[in-house]
C-alpha cells in the first residue's frame, strides 16, 4: 500500500477490510444495486492501457502483454482497477484531482501522475461511461463550491 497526503494506489489483489475504508473515505462508498440500475452502470469495460506516467509503470506488464485497466464510478470520486498479470491495484481518485483530456484516446490525470488509454472500440464504446464521470465531477465540484477553481 503506498499512501501520501492523498495518493492513493492499492495492492487490491486479495481483499482487505482497512483498504476497503480507505478508498470509502477518499471517494465515497460504492452505489447500491438500485442506485447503480438508475445510473445505468457505474462501471467502464475493460480498456487497453496504450501509456502512463513513470510514477505508473510498475504497476504495468514489463514484457509485451498488453496492459488493461477499468474504471468505477463511486460517489466522491472514480477507482481505476489496473490488471498486472494476476496482481490487481486500484487507483484512487477524488473529484477534486481529476483531470480527464481527450486526444487520440482517453487520458487520466491525478496526483502527478496519468494513464493514457488507447483509441480503440473499447473506448469508444465507453464514451456515454465517460461522460457520466464527468457529470458527476461537475455536480460535486458545484456541490461543493469547486467552480472558482475553473478560473
Amino acid at each position: 500500500m503506498r499512501y501520501k497526503d492523498g495518493e492513493m494506489i492499492l495492492n487490491s489483489t486479495y481483499s482487505n477490510k482497512d483498504h476497503k475504508h480507505i478508498l470509502n473515505d477518499l471517494v465515497g462508498k460504492p452505489f447500491s444495486f438500485i442506485q447503480s440500475i438508475k445510473l445505468k452502470g457505474v462501471g467502464s469495460k475493460r480498456m487497453v492501457i496504450q501509456d502512463v506516467s513513470p510514477n505508473l509503470k510498475s504497476y504495468m506488464n514489463k514484457v509485451s502483454d498488453i496492459n488493461y485497466a477499468n474504471i468505477e464510478l463511486r460517489t466522491k470520486g472514480i477507482l481505476i482497477y489496473i490488471n498486472k498479470g494476476l496482481q490487481n491495484f486500484t487507483w484512487a481518485i477524488p473529484f477534486y484531482q481529476l483531470v480527464i483530456f481527450k486526444s487520440n484516446g482517453s487520458s487520466i490525470h491525478a496526483q502527478g501522475r496519468f494513464i493514457h488509454f488507447k483509441n480503440n472500440r473499447t473506448l469508444k464504446e465507453n464514451k456515454k461511461f465517460f461522460d457520466k464521470v464527468l457529470d458527476a465531477k461537475i455536480k460535486y465540484d458545484m456541490d461543493n463550491d469547486f467552480q472558482a477553481l475553473w478560473i
